[in-house]
This record gives C-alpha cells, structure tokens and sequence, in this order.
C-alpha cells in the first residue's frame, strides 16, 4: 500500500482533526454504495480506510513514523541484533566461518562457509535479508487475501447513546451483531476483520462497516455534542424559572434567568453522545413561543408598548 499520508493527502505534521477531515472527505468520495458503477472507487475506499486506521491510530502513527511499521501496520524487520554489536543488523563477516550445525569452523570469502549453499540455515538467513524474516512460501500465502465487502449501518441517536447491540445482513450472507462503539461519528468506517470474501486456503478480508446517524426530530449532532432547539412559554422567558429539557437518556431540569431572549443557548454537560473518556455535551437554544390562543391582555400589552415607543 502506499504511504498513508500520501493516501490521505496531507502532510506528516497534519493534526489529528486535519487527518480525520480528510479521511472523511474520501471515504465520502469513494463509498461504494454511491460509486456502484465505478469498480476502483472500492479500491479507494479501501485504502483510504487502511491508511487512517495508521494515521487516526496515534500509538500506530508514532510507529509508522519511527519506522517500525509499514504502511499496511506489520512490523517492519529490523535485522538481527547481537552480531557485531551495531544496530545495522548482521553482517557477513558476523558468520565467518560458522558452517551450520555441525560446528565445524571453515573459511571462506563469502563469510558463510564453504559449504553452506544450500543447507537449511544458510537458507533461512537468506531468506531473512530478502523477505524481512518470511520465507517466500510465507510472503506468498499471507498475500493471498479474499475481497473486502461494505455495508452500511444506520443506527438512532438513542441506539449511539446506549451502545446498542444491532444485527446487520452483510453482502456474504452473513448475519453479524454489532455493539455500536464509543466515540462513534456519523460517516466513520469500522473494520470488521476476517467477515469479508473468502475462498479455500485464502483467508477471508473485512467487512467495512458504515455508521449512519438516523435524522432526528429533535436532536442535531455536532460531533460528540448535540444540539437542540426548545420552544420557551413566553411567561417562563420574562419571569424565570425551570423548564424541562428533554435529553437521549431522559428528561431533565434547566434553570433559565428572567428576560431570557429567544436564540439564547445553554449547555447541559455530560448529556450529549459518548465518547471513548466520557460524554459530549447537549447545547439549548431557546425559542420563545407565544400563546397559541389569543391573549387579550397581552394584545394590549404590547398596543400599550407600541404607543409608548411611537411618542
């Protein structure tokens, strides 16, 4: 796969909010229950999702960084320590006249012995330098891999807000329940490995997995925070006083200040959607609303302050 930076397209010192935005930009792109007549769209998609599983990883990222892990995430082969004591790994003249395992001592000017050409562990240094510790037979049969499938999952706001148990069809056939995460977001892809296509003696590839947040009648998400707008009496906006919130988890109690103008925003701590440490927060803007039956007190009211402001 190619350097994960480079899928995403943005720099080694992106911020962890630069990278997620731009992963959601391709995996929006690239989806492909909207790109059904473009077979690499999926491809995309793909790598796109690989690449953040690195980059939106911050130990996995340090690692990609350091070296220490390719672009697919395994471990890249660091050489064998203990020979010669530098850190390059080891070294030919490092096996100078070790002969395998009969521990007979011959010289050569290939540092390897004269006659280790074609035993067991000549191979298998060989074989090390070249395939980074695997065997070609192993390089070969680990590559060998079965097609990703997609599917999407369109969960509630409450079902986010209980970490539901929900049961999705994949495209296989396979009936798969999923525990919706903590800190899930709307449009963010969940790898469900070894649920893909699989074949005999392939192992099978992953399930990606779309989470969709259902429209709510009340509830806007924003992020891990929720947004509502509440209707206000009109009473309760000059005077005070409390008036109940509706929240995902239940009803609850807000006090709000005389004179509260229609467009004022509270926030409720803690009552938003969870995330991996805790909870987002529930933002109230209010709405003042007037009587729906006509208030003749308050008709003349209001002509009082008219004439007022007109002298």
């Amino acid at each position: 796969m190619r350097n994960p930076y480079d899928v995403l397209g943005v720099s080694r010192s992106a911020s962890e909010a630069e990278i997620k935005k731009a992963f959601r930009k391709l995996a929006k792109t690239y989806h492909p229950d909207s790109n059904k007549d473009d077979p690499k769209a999926k491809d995309k998609f793909a790598e796109a999702n690989s690449a953040y599983e690195i980059l939106g990883d911050a130990g996995k990222r340090a690692q990609f960084d350091r070296g220490e892990i390719d672009a697919e995430g395994k471990p890249r082969f660091q050489g064998f320590e203990g020979f010669g004591g530098g850190r390059g790994g080891a070294r030919p003249e490092d096996f100078s006249g070790f002969s395998g395992f009969g521990g007979s001592r011959r010289s050569s000017r290939s540092g390897f012995g004269a006659d280790l050409g074609d035993d067991i562990f000549s191979q298998f240094f060989a074989d090390a330098f070249r395939q980074g510790g695997e065997s070609p037979r192993q390089s070969r049969s680990r590559s060998q891999k079965g097609e990703d499938v997609s599917a999407t999952l369109t969960v509630t706001l409450e079902e986010v807000a209980q970490e539901a148990k929900k049961r999705i069809r994949l495209s296989t056939g396979r009936d798969v329940d999923v525990v919706i995460p903590k800190g899930v977001s709307d449009g963010q892809v969940i790898r469900l490995r070894g649920l893909g296509q699989g074949a005999p003696g392939i192992d099978p590839g992953d399930a990606l997995l779309t989470i969709n947040f259902a429209r709510h009648e009340r509830f806007t998400p924003d992020g891990s925070d929720l947004r509502l707008r509440l209707p206000v009496e009109i009473e309760e906006a000059i005077l005070g006083g409390s008036i109940r919130v509706p929240t995902l988890t239940g009803t609850v109690e807000m006090a709000i200040p005389p004179m509260t103008n229609s467009g004022r925003t509270f926030r409720l701590r803690g009552k938003g959607l969870p995330t991996k440490t805790g909870h987002g927060d529930l933002f109230v803007t209010t709405e003042i609303r007037l009587p729906e039956v006509v208030d003749e007190e308050l008709i003349d009211y209001a002509r009082k302050r008219r004439s007022a402001k007109a002298k």
